[in-house]
């Protein structure tokens, strides 16, 4: 079920946070950056990254005025039957299919490719705790700036996913983006998810940066800091609201991707590890 802010008609106080983001921080050695590995109940992550001081604007009550062609991002209401997610068979069954009716109502896609996603429970700084080796197990939240695609990392995923090259060729020739769907499991005090207005976001300031998961060898983007970016949140996220965080789209005269990042809210620093899913979807045309 879905329906926009306007009609949902909560209009929360605004709850503007003065925070720090961490972005990448280029060595200046002329080197890429770091790859990143995950796979084998690990995640390594050794890139540098230095925080950097933002105020990230809490839009509730005007959600409407931001959607995925024009900033990158949007926000809708959508009640799921599953509630808990931690069955992964009744993720896919029954979550899935909701995900894909979701983005062809909202987009008008003709095809919904899900390829992955990611629930998250751990704390906050699960990156570094260690866990033996089962860091996957604990993933928390990413308090990263990035976007999961690059430009070409995109061709890549779509190519992966549809192994037959006619296919992807013919694929290739229309529209496609990569759209993540993020949901809050429980309510979201502790270390909400912050956007990035695309306009905001010169090419310019986005590395190039592989990433390998498992056997896919993909890449993504990196930031280097701007203080001209402007960033954005909605207060007190409930499992009823669901962000769209545009990753790629081939259509280069929208609004293309969004730069997210997980942020700390000083006011509940000492609240329980925040609850997600993120679906990581192919919006085919």
């Amino acid at each position: 079920m879905t329906e926009t802010a306007a009609e949902n008609g909560d209009q929360t106080n605004k709850h503007h946070v003065a925070t720090t983001l961490n972005y990448w921080d280029d060595p200046g050695d002329g080197l890429p950056p770091t790859p990143i590995f995950i796979g084998k109940g690990k995640v390594t992550n050794k890139r540098p990254h230095r925080p950097h001081p933002f105020v990230v604007t809490d839009i509730s009550g005007d959600e409407d005025a931001y959607t995925l062609d024009t900033h990158g991002f949007q926000y809708c209401r959508h009640t799921s039957q599953e509630k808990t997610f931690v069955d992964e068979d009744a993720i896919r069954t029954v979550y899935y299919p909701e995900c894909e009716a979701l983005l062809k109502n909202l987009t008008g896609a003709t095809k919904v490719h899900i390829f992955n996603h990611k629930v998250r429970r751990g704390p906050t700084q699960w990156h570094h705790l260690g866990f033996q080796g089962q860091n996957l197990a604990n993933r928390g939240p990413v308090t990263r700036t990035h976007v999961d695609q690059s430009y070409a990392g995109a061709e890549l995923r779509l190519r992966w996913e549809f192994p037959s090259a006619d296919e992807a060729d013919e694929l290739l020739k229309r529209r496609y983006q990569i759209i993540n769907i993020w949901r809050p499991i429980e309510t979201i005090l502790k270390d909400p998810i912050a956007v990035a207005d695309a306009n905001s976001v010169p090419d310019a300031d986005l590395v190039g940066a592989v990433m390998v998961e498992d056997k896919f060898h993909g890449e993504s983007w990196v930031v280097r800091h701007n203080p001209e970016h402007r960033w954005y949140f909605k207060y007190r996220m409930t499992p009823h609201d669901v962000l769209l965080i545009k990753c790629f789209d081939s259509e280069t005269a929208l609004a293309r991707r969004a730069l997210h990042s997980a942020f700390e809210d000083p006011m509940y620093r000492d609240e329980a590890s925040r609850q997600s899913i993120e679906v990581r979807c192919l919006v085919c045309y």
